[in-house]
């Protein structure tokens, strides 16, 4: 890890958000190597950081899964009532939280970190990073109404419209779907406009990652060039 500033440091070793780091700072109650911090000011692994006398460990490496989620399981951390959760179905000695999340009935590539920035630059709807999805719906796929969702629909529930986006027939009932946003069930929300119902939903690419040959319920650790190729698209540096 290269340095950083001090807010995005406690952050990154959990002890609060860069905003409330910054009012710890503000209040004279962080220290590098000594001397009290100041906004700006940046630390490292090597530094000695202490907030409110207590010392904080560097903080660890960094993770990020690609995750095939599985039909039923569900993208929440608190949810009593939602039966299988993301976080305890893939038992990750760590805890990571997912970027970008898939509804229950749907699944495939899901990705998970915790990296705060990852998640937070790739939730960034203005980035307009790509996700790729199969789709199979209870019916054939008239042309029109494949244009009409290229173009952008308008969401009464949601009210806003859809950015175009790229449709590619791959069968009579099943499309493939490239979008650059991430409404709340979009896709199903996008078909129902035309009068179609979905029959599945799989997420197969996120950016660069893809969901490969990993079957539901597995996941693996992004290394190397896929892992620094996230992060450039993201915008950050991954130190690798």
């Amino acid at each position: 890890m290269e340095k950083v500033r001090v807010n995005k440091y406690l952050a990154s070793c959990g002890v609060c958000s860069r905003r409330d780091a910054d009012k710890l700072i503000e209040a004279g109650e962080v220290f590098v190597n000594g001397e009290r911090a100041v906004p700006g000011m940046k630390a490292g692994p090597k530094d000695r950081v202490e907030v409110r006398g207590k010392c904080l460990a560097p903080p660890e490496e960094k993770v990020v899964l690609a995750y095939y989620k599985p039909v039923g399981v569900v993208c929440s951390e608190r949810d009593a009532h939602a039966g299988r959760l993301v976080t305890k179905e893939i038992g990750y000695h760590k805890r990571v939280t997912y970027a970008g999340r898939l509804d229950k009935d749907s699944e495939g590539l899901l990705l998970l970190t915790d990296d705060g920035d990852l998640i937070d630059a790739m939730m960034r709807g203005k980035n307009g990073h790509e996700k790729e999805y199969i789709v199979k719906s209870d019916r054939k796929w008239e042309d029109s109404a494949l244009e009409r969702m290229r173009s952008g629909v308008y969401l009464e529930e949601l009210g806003q419209t859809t950015r175009p986006c790229r449709i590619e027939r791959v069968g009579e009932k099943t499309l493939r779907m490239v979008l650059t946003q991430g409404l709340n069930r979009q896709i199903r929300r996008m078909c129902e406009t035309q009068g179609y119902r979905i029959k599945s939903l799989k997420r197969t690419r996120v950016m660069n990652i893809e969901l490969d040959k990993l079957k539901p319920g597995e996941y693996r650790e992004l290394t190397g060039k896929e892992r620094a190729e996230l992060y450039r698209l993201c915008g950050l540096y991954d130190g690798k």
